[in-house]
């Protein structure tokens, strides 16, 4: 009885795991395998780099989904700051905001501008991000944009939501973030050095848009 031959065909399989490319409960099946795969919501806050500006002694600390801002100064002018903050997620987001001080007070903290870093954005990122009334001065004049509005120290305020922003790529890609830029205004307590600290808090939504 000639031997029976048995031919298996060639399954290649490459599991590429991106972290912020890979949909919940994603499952592959061949035959009787199954591969289930689940990721959890991610939301990345850093500050585009080199964007520190010289009139400021400025410090950023950056762990995951929290950006801590240090300002500091000696002078008894109020200088107005510009940060660019990066979002990277895969889920909906949202960002709050905390301020410590006892020789300063931030008088304003609005978002001034939003757009895509690049391809991987997805294309409704800024179209629907939301910002509350008080925070949001885009495609306002300079001098519109001067309102104050003074930050309670005594708890997390929200300045911005929004859909999944990356549709693929790492924490680090160059394009896949979305860019929006804070103007901070800090009325220093006069006769003094100052210093003020600034927390940005990244919490996740829904994986599911």
């Amino acid at each position: 009885m000639p031997a029976k031959r048995l031919r298996l065909g060639s399954h290649v399989f490459t599991l590429v795991v991106v972290l912020l490319l890979v949909p919940a409960g994603v499952e592959a099946q061949n035959g009787g395998v199954t591969i289930k795969s689940t990721v959890s919501e991610v939301v990345a806050l850093s500050v585009l780099p080199n964007s520190t500006q010289s009139h400021v002694e400025t410090s950023l600390v950056s762990t995951g989904s929290t950006v801590r801002i240090t300002l500091s100064g000696a002078g008894a002018d109020a200088p107005v700051i510009l940060v660019p903050l990066l979002v990277r997620s895969n889920s909906s987001f949202k960002i709050s905001a905390t301020v410590e001080s006892n020789t300063a007070e931030v008088t304003q903290l609005s978002v001034v501008d939003a757009r895509a870093t690049g391809t991987l954005v997805s294309p409704n990122s800024v179209s629907e991000l939301n910002v509350p009334r008080q925070f949001d001065v885009r495609g306002l004049d300079e001098s519109t944009s001067s309102v104050q509005n003074l930050l309670d120290p005594s708890r997390l305020v929200l300045v911005a939501s929004g859909p999944r922003v990356s549709r693929g790529g790492t924490l680090t890609s160059p394009n896949n973030a979305l860019q929006i830029t804070l103007l901070i205004r800090v009325k220093p307590q006069p006769g003094r050095g100052w210093l003020v600290h600034l927390t940005f808090v990244g919490t996740a939504g829904s994986l599911i848009q």
